[in-house]
């Protein structure tokens, strides 16, 4: 070979290599050194199949073989599978060289496209995501919708309820019937904040909690939940911090992943709830092994963490199965025996919360889900404690009872009509309209009697907050309480956080009501 082309082949960019008839490569360029990291130097000859990733041998060898008899055009894509471990995808081109004299018998040309390969995954999982969260939101506006139309008819139910109790006391032959409806409806509204959970659309009312005291009242529920067959260990951990939740719905949280555990104990078995202090960074061990929701697109940010792990020793969820098991209506269990909801719910409660959930399983050896609250600040839990401490005893001193004009305005008949009576029956006066057009008639008539104007947020026509821009340059002291079977979270998105306002979400009980009306009215 002339000196000087031997030179070009050498200081080419491009890898390149020669074979001889049976497919060895006889010998490389500095670029295929330098691609391979110099790992073949020394090895040469050698068959080019054995540079390759196992799965891809035989059809490497089979292609050698077509270009050398000249019978291949297309230029494949080959996974080179280098003795240190690392992996290149290169796409090859080849070119027969003839009869030279010499040994070589097929020149090859390697381009390294590892880099485009992992780009095209990265845009192909985006695309995923994508179409994941796209049917995430699908999902979540239809489970908001819902979950309005029967908050509505929640609100009722409960209400009428209230007012019936007040007339059938305990000791009554109809209370034991009474509250066996109010009950029920209590269990429904309960089914409702599930489809809301897992949109991450319910109204959660955090507070600041020590999570020893959440798991020693729940414990007895939880061996009750699981039955006899499985054994409870409740392991504390010691200076947990405090953390920041709804206790209701992070109690949902734990009873959803004792059931599922359960589940996957049927001939028994160790449920095991382990709290304890996490200081988390990107290197820490714990992470290594657990897998995130699908749906996770944030890592887990350097901090102080709660740490409660619910593990149990069942059978376990299949590898692939893993990211998938936080998506509404998916289930492992057998068709017929699970909503497909428990894990969307937990997800969802545990994001609106601030935290995180993983998972690691084994199948036939059990499963982890690990929860990760953020830590709250010693100086804010000794503040939090002391406030709450002040509203027990404000609110079990309150008197329910009023005077002054409310206006109350709501579409939904029955809702209005439980309302309206509540309200009178606390001693206020009620002036009641069905749409925000009426509402402001009789604020034209009746205006400067209104104290608090109590209205729904959507109503056909005129909604709730346009009805109160409306009212409000005229009568600018009249306060407003919003009321709604939507989240408060979507109401503030619609609104704006930047004003102020009143919220109370539907279902709500007598009580509630006249709490809400008695603490608004009693802000000077």
């Amino acid at each position: 070979m002339d000196a000087a082309l031997d030179n070009f082949i050498q200081n080419s960019p491009i890898a390149i290599i020669r074979l001889d008839d049976k497919g060895y490569i006889i010998n490389g360029n500095r670029a295929f050194h330098a691609l391979t990291q110099q790992t073949l130097a020394g090895r040469l000859p050698m068959p080019f199949g054995d540079v390759l990733a196992p799965l891809q041998k035989s059809e490497g060898e089979a292609i050698i073989k077509l270009a050398l008899a000249g019978q291949t055009s297309s230029n494949p894509s080959f996974e080179l599978r280098l003795p240190g471990g690392a992996e290149i995808v290169v796409s090859a081109y080849f070119n027969p060289i003839g009869d030279t004299g010499g040994d070589a018998s097929l020149v090859m040309y390697l381009n390294d496209v590892t880099e485009a390969r992992h780009l095209m995954t990265e845009a192909k999982n985006l695309d995923l995501r994508f179409a994941h969260s796209q049917k995430m939101q699908a999902v979540g506006q239809l489970a908001g919708g819902v979950a309005h139309d029967f908050n509505n008819l929640l609100t009722a139910m409960i209400g009428f309820c209230d007012l019936l109790l007040m007339r059938h006391p305990a000791g009554d032959q109809s209370f034991a019937d009474i509250m066996q409806v109010k009950q029920n409806a209590n269990r429904a509204a309960n089914l409702v904040r599930q489809l809301l959970a897992f949109s991450r659309r319910q109204t959660l009312q955090p507070k600041v909690l020590d999570l020893t005291d959440v798991l020693a009242e729940l414990s007895n529920l939880v061996r009750r939940l699981i039955g006899e067959n499985i054994e409870l260990k409740m392991v504390h951990g010691r200076d947990l911090g405090h953390v920041r939740a709804d206790q209701g719905q992070l109690e949902q949280v734990l009873i959803n992943l004792a059931v599922n555990a359960r589940d996957a104990m049927l001939s028994g078995g160790i449920l095991t709830i382990r709290t304890s202090h996490a200081l988390i960074d990107r290197d820490h061990p714990l992470l290594r092994d657990l897998v995130a929701p699908a749906e996770e697109d944030t890592a887990i940010p350097d901090g102080e963490y709660v740490l409660v792990e619910v593990i149990d020793t069942g059978c376990g969820i299949p590898k692939d199965m893993l990211q998938k098991i936080f998506e509404p209506f998916f289930s492992t269990k057998a068709v017929g025996s699970g909503t497909g909801l428990g894990l969307s719910t937990v997800y969802g409660i545990i994001k609106q919360s601030g935290g995180y959930v993983y998972v690691a399983s084994k199948e036939n050896e059990g499963t982890n889900f690990s929860l990760f609250f953020p830590a709250v600040a010693p100086q804010e839990a000794a503040a939090a404690a002391a406030a709450e401490s002040e509203a027990v005893e404000k609110s079990n001193a309150t008197d329910l009872t009023g005077k002054g004009t409310i206006l109350l305005v709501e579409d939904e008949t029955p809702v209005r009509i439980f309302a309206a009576r509540a309200l009178r029956n606390k001693g206020y006066t009620i002036l009641e309209a069905d749409c925000g057009e009426t509402a402001i008639e009789l604020m034209g008539a009746h205006g400067h009697q209104v104290e608090v104007i109590v209205t729904d947020v959507i109503m056909p026509g005129m909604n709730g907050p346009t009805m109160i821009d409306r009212i409000t340059p005229q009568f600018p002291n009249v306060k407003v309480i919003f009321i709604s079977g939507y989240a408060e979270d979507v109401f503030v998105n619609n609104y704006g956080s930047e004003r102020s306002f009143n919220f109370l979400a539907k279902p709500f009980t007598l009580k509630q009501l006249a709490s809400k009306i008695k603490e608004v009215t009693s802000i000077r």
